[in-house]
């Protein structure tokens, strides 16, 4: 989570070209020399993303020594380890092909989307390896019965919330690009049709945050466990959020808090949607045992 809210942190302070158009070498140096603050923003960001490839490693090894053969963890971390590193290849493709700091091509907006969708991927294996390692653990009512009915809500409602956060990126990429010196102006510049293709296009996460929402609670009211409400509060938490980032103008520690309220809410609903489409079943005895897929 820390490393993407710094990358919230890049994009907001322009500072996607801050080693240049070398990667993984910042400047053509390991080390860069005499940096600028952009330079010393795009390093931290590339040290802290290295810093979670050795991380991720370990929990792999960790996960792989402490499950048996076939066990639902060593899946998530494996698919973990897939997306950190097409995560980092992304973030190559956007430094190597120049979509970063002023750029506004068509092109960054498609690379934006798949970036984000790729971290929110990523994030949600990452819940997954530690939310089944810990099954036993889980609280009581954070797994709801299994009822097979809800297997389509659960998928709708994680995909309506991809969508959610891949247009969100849009959103925040305009207001970072396109910044608006009244919320009047920016109303009125989101259906200009002499604004630029990314301003045009901040209508469409509102849009799908109402569809998304509604998906999203019909998922809540039919399970309606512990875990359904915590997700249902931090949506309504984001809309509040979201709400004060419009009238403020987004100013870039609203949109960091956006973003992380938008990360918890996600790990919350990957929480609720595995137990939905994977549930756990109980034996005679009572323990927890795991149903293979």
């Amino acid at each position: 989570m820390l490393v993407i809210l710094w990358g919230a942190i890049v994009r907001t302070s322009g500072s996607g070209a801050g080693c240049g158009d070398r990667w993984p070498l910042c400047n053509g140096d390991f080390f860069p020399h005499h940096p600028r603050l952009a330079t010393v923003i795009e390093y931290a960001h590339r040290s802290m993303t290295g810093v979670c490839v050795l991380l991720v490693v370990a929990l792999a090894v960790w996960t792989f020594r402490a499950t048996r053969r076939r066990d639902r963890a060593r899946r998530a971390v494996v698919a973990s380890m897939v997306l950190l590193v097409t995560e980092a290849l992304l973030g190559a493709v956007l430094v190597l092909g120049g979509y970063v700091a002023n750029n506004i091509s068509m092109a960054r907006v498609v690379m934006q989307s798949v970036h984000f969708t790729n971290t929110l991927l990523l994030l949600g294996a990452l819940s997954l390896t530690a939310w089944w390692l810990n099954v036993p653990n889980q609280l009581v009512g954070t797994e709801p019965a299994v009822d097979r009915s809800l297997t389509w809500p659960a998928w709708i409602a994680v995909l309506a919330t991809i969508v959610m956060g891949a247009t969100g990126a849009l959103a925040a990429l305009a207001d970072t690009l396109f910044p608006s010196p009244s919320l009047q102006a920016g109303l009125a510049a989101d259906f200009a049709a002499h604004s630029p293709l990314l301003v045009r296009m901040r209508w469409m996460h509102p849009a799908m945050v109402v569809v998304g929402s509604c998906c999203v609670l019909w998922l809540v009211l039919r399970v309606r466990s512990r875990l359904s409400w915590i997700v249902a509060g931090l949506l309504g938490l984001q809309f509040a959020v979201g709400i004060a980032d419009v009238l403020l103008l987004a100013p870039t520690w609203l949109q960091v808090m956006h973003l992380l309220g938008a990360d918890l809410y996600w790990v919350a609903l990957v929480g609720l949607a595995a137990g939905v489409v994977w549930p756990n079943t109980r034996v005679a005895d009572g323990s927890l045992t795991y149903r293979q897929t």
